[in-house]
C-alpha cells in the first residue's frame, strides 16, 4: 500500500478519547443512560412464560419512565426536556439494552407520545403529555393494517363525524382495514392514536374524505377489559421481540368525542366544517408523516448499537480464543489472528464506524429541523429522505453483522447466554420495522429524481445529458457536513488517483458511480414520459431494480462524507489516525463487494482492483491489535454486555 498520505498508526489508544469523539454532540445523554444502565434490570426471555416476560418489560419500562429519561425529548413547557436530538441518542443508547424494552420504549415515548405531542394541540398536550411522559397512561400506534402495509395512505378504518353527537365515529368496514401487529395493544395499552380516512361535511355540504387523520381512542376501561365496540386480539408469539405485546383491534362503530381529532393539521367544527391550512391532501399527508420521522431515525440507531454490541461480542471472543497451532510452534493461534476471521469482522466493525457519524449527522439534522420556529418544507423532505436510506442500509448492515458475528463465535455464538441468538431474533423484524427497507428505499429515488428534474429540467439532448451528469452531485453535495472538506480533498489529491488509499480518489469515485447510476435511470425513465398509462407503468416496473441501486449508491456515498467529516473534527491525534484506516477499511471494502459494476464501467482497471484487495488485507492486519479497544470505545454499559465470552 502507499502510505504517502497516511501518518503511522499510533503506538497507543485512550479508549476515552475516542468514546468521548464517538458520543458527540449529545455526549452527556449517552452518560446519562450509562449511569441509570444499571438501575434497569435486564429481563430474562428465558425465564418463564411469553406473559411472564412482558409482565418483566412492562415493569423495565415503568422504571425507565422514572428515570425522567424518556422525557427528554418532549417540550419544556409539559416537564419535558426540550431535546428532539437527545430523545433519539436516548432510544438508541437503549439498543444495547433488551430490544423488547426499546422497542417498548420506542412504541410508548417515540411512536404514541411522539404523534400526541407532533399531531396533537395545546389541549392534548396539556391532558395527555404528563402521563404519557411518566408512563401512568400507556398507549399504541394504530397505524399498520392487515392490508395496508407502507401504503399508509390508503388505509381502510373510517373515522367518520357526527355533527348531531359531536362525535367521530371510528370504523374497521372491512378485514384488511383491521388493526395489525400494534405494539402494546394486547395487553397494557390503555389508548391509541388510530390512523384512519376522516370523513366530514360543513352544513348543506356532502360529506367526503380529507384525507389520512389520527384520532386518540380509549382501548381499556380501568380494569383492563376493552371497552364496547372494541375487540383486540394477541398477535402471539414471534420470531423475537416477544417482550413486546404486539396486537390487533377491530373498531365496530366506536364514538370519541370530537376533540380527541389530533388536529394540528386539519379541524373539524362543531357543524362539520373542515379546516386546514394545508390545502393539498397530499402534501398534508406527507407533513403529518414527516413530523414522525424521529420513530425511523431511531429505529436505525437502535440496529447500529445492536451491531455494535454483537460485534464486543464477537471480537473480544476472538482476541482470546485460539485454535489450531503455528507450524513449529507448539502455541496455539489466537482467533482473530487469523486473516479470515479479521476479513469476517473488522470490515463490518469499519462500516459500523461509518455508520455511527452517519446517524450522529442525522440525528443533528432533525433536531435543527424540528427544532426550528418555521418548518422548512424543503429540509423536511431532505431529513425524511435522509432518513429513509440511512434506516434501510443500517438495518441491513445489523442484519449482516450479528449473523456474521454468531457465525464467527462458532458453537458459542448460538448459546443463548452469550445475546447473539436474543440479538439475532429481536433485530431482524428492524428491516421491516418503520417501513419496509426496499420501499424506503424506493423513498430515496424519488427524491433523487425529483432533485434531478427540478435541478435540470428536461433532457432531450446528449449536452443537456452531459450537463447534468457533470452539476448532479455537486448540486448534493451541499448539503452535506463535509462540503468545504471535499473541496481541499479535491484540490490535495489532484494528480493521485492511482492510489487506492487516496481520499480525493475514493471520493471521486462514489460520487462519480452515483452520478452514473442516477443519471441512467432518470434517462430510462424518460421513455414513459408520452407512453400510455398501462406502458408507462411497466417501464416504470422494469426501471425499479435500477431506482433502488440508485439510492443505494446515494446512502454509502452520505455515508462516506459523513465518515470523512467526522475525522476532521476528531482532535485526538491517535483516534484520528485510526479513524482514517477505519475509513479505508471502509471504502475499500465496499469497493471490493461491488467491484464487478466499477470494472464493467471502467471505473477500476484490472490493477486498481487487485490494490484494492490487497490493501483491504493489510488494513484488516494493521487494524487488529486495535479491534477490541475500537469496540471498547462504543461505551457499551457493562450491566448490558452480559455475554460469558466478551468479558475481558
Amino acid at each position: 500500500m502507499d502510505d504517502a498520505t497516511h501518518a503511522t498508526l499510533p503506538a497507543h489508544l485512550d479508549v476515552d478519547a475516542l468514546r468521548k469523539h464517538l458520543d458527540g454532540r449529545w455526549r452527556h445523554v449517552r452518560e446519562d443512560v450509562r449511569e441509570k444502565a444499571g438501575s434497569t434490570v435486564l429481563p430474562d426471555p428465558d425465564a418463564g412464560s411469553i406473559e411472564d416476560y412482558r409482565a418483566k418489560i412492562t415493569e423495565a419500562l415503568r422504571e425507565l419512565g422514572a428515570t425522567g429519561t424518556p422525557a427528554i425529548g418532549f417540550s419544556k413547557e409539559h416537564g419535558g426536556g426540550g431535546d428532539v436530538g437527545g430523545s433519539a441518542v436516548a432510544f438508541e443508547m437503549l439498543g444495547y439494552s433488551d430490544l423488547s424494552l426499546m422497542v417498548k420504549a420506542g412504541v410508548q415515548w417515540g411512536l404514541f407520545g411522539g404523534a400526541v405531542q407532533a399531531l396533537g394541540t395545546q389541549r392534548h398536550h396539556e391532558q395527555y403529555l404528563p402521563r404519557i411522559m411518566s408512563g401512568e397512561l400507556l398507549g399504541c400506534f394504530a397505524m399498520t393494517e392487515s392490508g395496508r402495509g407502507s401504503d399508509v395512505q390508503s388505509l381502510g378504518t373510517t373515522l367518520t363525524y357526527d355533527a348531531e353527537t359531536q362525535q367521530i365515529v371510528v370504523h374497521t368496514p372491512t378485514h384488511d382495514a383491521r388493526k395489525d401487529y400494534i405494539g402494546g395493544a394486547a395487553r397494557d395499552a390503555t389508548h391509541a392514536v388510530v390512523f384512519g380516512q376522516l370523513i366530514t361535511g360543513a352544513p348543506g355540504e356532502q360529506a367526503q374524505g380529507r384525507g389520512v387523520h389520527a384520532v386518540l381512542v380509549r382501548l381499556r376501561d380501568d380494569d383492563g377489559n376493552p371497552l364496547p365496540g372494541i375487540t383486540i386480539s394477541d398477535c402471539g408469539p414471534k420470531a423475537g421481540l416477544n417482550g413486546v405485546d404486539n396486537g390487533r383491534i377491530v373498531f365496530d362503530h366506536v364514538a370519541v368525542p370530537r376533540e380527541a381529532l389530533l388536529d394540528r393539521y386539519g379541524q373539524v367544527a362543531e357543524d362539520g366544517a373542515y379546516s386546514t391550512l394545508i390545502a393539498s391532501e397530499t402534501r398534508r399527508f406527507f407533513t403529518m408523516l414527516g413530523a414522525l420521522v424521529r420513530g425511523r431515525i431511531s429505529v436505525a440507531g437502535s440496529a447500529g448499537s445492536a451491531a455494535k454490541k454483537a460485534l464486543a461480542i464477537a471480537i473480544r471472543h476472538g482476541d482470546k480464543r485460539t485454535q489450531f497451532t503455528r507450524p513449529g510452534s507448539n502455541d496455539e493461534m489466537i482467533v482473530l489472528d487469523y486473516l479470515a476471521h479479521q476479513r469476517r469482522l473488522l470490515p463490518s466493525l469499519a462500516k459500523t464506524y461509518a455508520l455511527h457519524f452517519a446517524q450522529g449527522e442525522l440525528v443533528a439534522t432533525m433536531h435543527d429541523v424540528q427544532s426550528a420556529a418555521e418548518v422548512d418544507d424543503a429540509r423536511q423532505r431532505e431529513l425524511e429522505s435522509r432518513a429513509a436510506g440511512i434506516k434501510a442500509v443500517a438495518t441491513w448492515h445489523a442484519t449482516d453483522t450479528i449473523q456474521t458475528c454468531r457465525e464467527a463465535c462458532g458453537g458459542a455464538g448460538y448459546m443463548a447466554e452469550n445475546q447473539l441468538p436474543q440479538l439475532k431474533a429481536d433485530s431482524d423484524v428492524f428491516t421491516t420495522f418503520e417501513g419496509d427497507n426496499t420501499v424506503l428505499l424506493q423513498l430515496v429515488a424519488k427524491g433523487l429524481l425529483t432533485e434531478y428534474r427540478d435541478h435540470f429540467g428536461d433532457l432531450d439532448t446528449l449536452g443537456t445529458v452531459r450537463f447534468v451528469a457533470d452539476q448532479f452531485v455537486g448540486t448534493v453535495i451541499e448539503r452535506t457536513a463535509a462540503r468545504g472538506l471535499l473541496s481541499r480533498l479535491a484540490r490535495v489529491g489532484a494528480g493521485k488517483n492511482g492510489a487506492v488509499l487516496d481520499r480525493a480518489w475514493q471520493v471521486n469515485l462514489f460520487e462519480d458511480r452515483e452520478r452514473h447510476v442516477v443519471d441512467a435511470a432518470a434517462r430510462r425513465l424518460r421513455r414513459a414520459a408520452g407512453a400510455s398509462p398501462n406502458r408507462a407503468f411497466d417501464l416504470f416496473n422494469a426501471v425499479q431494480p435500477h431506482l433502488l441501486e440508485a439510492a443505494r449508491v446515494h446512502v454509502e456515498r452520505v455515508v462516506l462524507e459523513a465518515f470523512i467529516a467526522g475525522i476532521d473534527t476528531c482532535e485526538d491525534d491517535a483516534s484520528r489516525r485510526l479513524l482514517e484506516r477505519l475509513c479505508d477499511l471502509y471504502v475499500l471494502s465496499e469497493i471490493e463487494q461491488h467491484r464487478g459494476w466499477f470494472l464493467e464501467h471502467g471505473r477500476l482497471t484490472p490493477t486498481q482492483s487487485k490494490a484494492v484487495t490487497n490493501a483491504v488485507d493489510e488494513l484488516c492486519a494493521q487494524l487488529r491489535p486495535f479491534a477490541v479497544r475500537l469496540v471498547d470505545a462504543f461505551g457499551i454499559p457493562p450491566e448490558w454486555l452480559t455475554a460469558p465470552i466478551a468479558r475481558r
